[in-house]
């Protein structure tokens, strides 16, 4: 199964996504911005999640808060 953004473009690996809303960080008191972008992505085994590095930190993102640049 294909990993989508929310406007149903499909995701590849290594390619660069920005965030369409303000999301708060678990375990952290901290919250992404909305239109923080998200360089060289990877894929996991979930189509509805990815991993990027935000600020230097790993984090899965859900696909549905991405939009592909």
């Amino acid at each position: 199964m294909d990993a989508k953004d929310s406007n149903g473009t499909i995701l590849v690996e290594g390619d660069s996504v920005k965030l369409i809303k303000d999301l708060k960080v678990r375990g952290s008191s901290t919250a992404l911005k909305r239109g923080t972008l998200v360089k060289n992505i990877h894929l996991t085994s979930d189509a509805e999640e990815i991993e990027g590095r935000v600020d230097k930190t790993m984090m899965v993102l859900k696909t549905m808060f991405l939009q592909k640049v």
